[in-house]
């Protein structure tokens, strides 16, 4: 199964130009998850857009960028026979079969966003976890879904252990291991001190859980913590086992990435980036490179042995895309949807369609942006007067359906100013 996804790999990757870089360049905005294949030469990615890009890694290239989700694809993994799966805000996980443009099946039994996935050690299960309080195992092959209830609140993380049984970890500050059937017993639960964020296993056993206290634990699958490891005020947001189980990779809010000595407990070194968070992480097979996913966009390649980058590092925050109005109070109100809307068209969509245009423009028409239904059936033309209205009373009221943050502003004369500001700026001639 897995010379099918080579042959695959192959195929395609001869059709795409070789670039300079090792940057791997194409999402719009943060870099949310990361997935490597078995045979550690194509990976997969979602964004904050949306939009999910398949790579060949060594060519540094964008093999296809499916966009099918409606809202940020929070979660990746590669499977066997050229396969992969990605999971959303939308609560929806899709099926992928490389080579086709859309998903081969799709699974709605989620209510709220999916943030993580995980894969049995065997390949046959997949397990979600979401922030509805539940985490779902499904067999991939067809069945029922294994629904898992107890968290109390948001379910942020999922790991499968080597016998089956699957960990999952949540905004309650718990660690939850259950039992490998569906049955009345209970799931052994081990409280922590602050919310769980990642969940990894090793291949010895040990379970690593990392989240808003900045502290990576190492546990049994007893719940014991054998030791932990401080990285001082930085929330851990991401975790990532090396194929030998030596090392433990945890990204922070902060933009660093400790490489951890799992036997001694210690920080080997850490990857300096831009200081932008780091959504996510992945080794490649062979242990030697670490693939990186954050908030400026990019996909960074590292050897993993010695912390440097793989080709040019670009240290530079993001273009300023404001710079040119400065001054303009319009622009410093827009400056908190900048993350998610471009205003030109080579921008391109980030999280949001880009606002090129917009004026005259019915609502959910831009071209290349996966909206809602919802959106598509409302009689909305943006003008000054309904981007006006939209933040007067907020998107939930004047756009149901909408995946856009609930934000209001207030002030008439900041809703004037931005009305200026976007009138000029997102001018296509």
């Amino acid at each position: 199964m897995r010379h099918a996804w080579s042959v695959c790999a192959a195929l395609l990757i001869l059709s795409v130009p070789l670039p300079a870089s090792a940057q791997l360049r194409g999402h719009g905005g943060p870099v949310r998850a990361l997935a490597i294949a078995a045979d550690g030469r194509m990976a997969i990615s979602g964004g904050f857009d949306q939009s999910a890009i398949l790579w060949g890694i060594d060519q540094g290239s964008a093999l296809a960028i499916l966009r099918f989700h409606d809202g940020a694809v929070n979660a990746v993994a590669a499977l066997d026979g050229g396969r992969f799966v990605t999971a959303s805000e939308d609560g929806r996980i899709a099926l992928w079969q490389g080579g086709r443009p859309e998903p081969v099946e799709v699974f709605a039994d989620h209510s709220g966003p999916i943030v993580a996935l995980a894969v049995s050690a065997d390949g046959t299960r997949l397990a979600s976890a979401s922030w509805d309080g539940t985490a779902q195992i499904r067999l991939l092959a067809g069945g029922k879904v294994r629904v898992l209830r107890g968290h109390a609140g948001n379910v942020n993380a999922v790991a499968f252990l080597a016998d089956g049984r699957l960990v999952t970890g949540g905004y309650d500050a718990t660690l939850r291991v259950w039992p490998l059937a569906e049955t009345d017993e209970p799931p052994r639960v081990v409280q922590l001190p602050s919310p769980i964020n990642a969940l990894a296993v090793t291949p010895d056993g040990e379970i690593a859980a990392a989240g808003a206290d900045s502290v990576v634990r190492f546990l049994s699958e007893d719940g014991a913590i054998r030791a932990s490891v401080d990285l001082a005020t930085n929330p851990v947001i991401g975790l990532a086992v090396s194929p030998d189980g030596r090392r433990v990779a945890a990204a922070t809010v902060a933009g660093t990435v400790a490489l951890i000595d799992k036997s001694a407990a210690k920080v080997a070194f850490s990857l300096v980036g831009p200081g932008l968070p780091v959504w996510s992480l992945a080794f490649r097979p062979d242990g030697t490179e670490l693939l990186t996913g954050g908030g400026d966009r990019l996909v960074r390649r590292w050897d993993a042995r010695t912390g440097e980058p793989i080709g040019p590092l670009s240290m530079a925050r993001p273009a300023d895309s404001l710079a040119a109005y400065k001054g303009d109070h319009g622009a410093e109100v827009f400056r908190a949807c900048v993350a998610c809307h471009a205003l030109t068209p080579e921008e391109g969509h980030r999280a949001g369609p880009t606002l090129s245009g917009v004026f005259g423009r019915r609502i959910a028409t831009a071209d290349g942006y996966n909206f809602s239904q919802a959106l598509k059936s409302l009689d909305i033309v943006w003008d000054a007067r309904t981007i006006s209205k939209l933040f007067e009373v907020g998107p939930s009221r004047y756009t149901p359906g909408t995946k856009m943050p609930e934000q209001t502003i207030n002030d008439p004369d900041d809703r004037e100013a931005l009305m200026r500001f976007l009138e000029k700026a997102t001018k296509t001639q």
